[in-house]
């Protein structure tokens, strides 16, 4: 499965991601109830195995490339790679913040 981004994100002091969850998904209602001052977006802070997974999945990496590349960056602190990653994948899919390559096509 090739996991693919729903949302932006920007990197913030501490050089890890913010995802930026849109606070309407309807654009005339952001446009109505959101101040021009204030932020369309939900800052979805993550961590440091969150935030290289998030930068990992651009579309192009397999969910087995993506584990190899963090076992490679954070060797065994991110032990048992498989189950911590399929939990993270999960959760965002649920969540509405990714999709998969496979699934879009149908």
């Amino acid at each position: 499965m090739t996991p693919l981004r729903n949302y932006g994100h920007e990197k913030n002091e501490n050089n890890l991601i913010d995802v930026l969850v849109p606070k309407f998904k309807n654009e005339f209602l952001r446009n109505l109830l959101v101040p021009r001052s204030r932020s369309s977006y939900i800052k979805a802070n993550l961590d440091e195995f969150g935030s290289e997974t998030w930068l990992l999945m651009d579309g192009e990496n397999k969910v087995e490339t993506i584990a190899d590349k963090l076992i490679e960056k954070f060797g065994d602190r991110i032990q048992p790679v498989l189950g911590r990653l399929t939990t993270f994948l999960t959760n965002l899919y649920k969540n509405g913040f990714i999709s998969f390559k496979e699934i879009e096509r149908k």
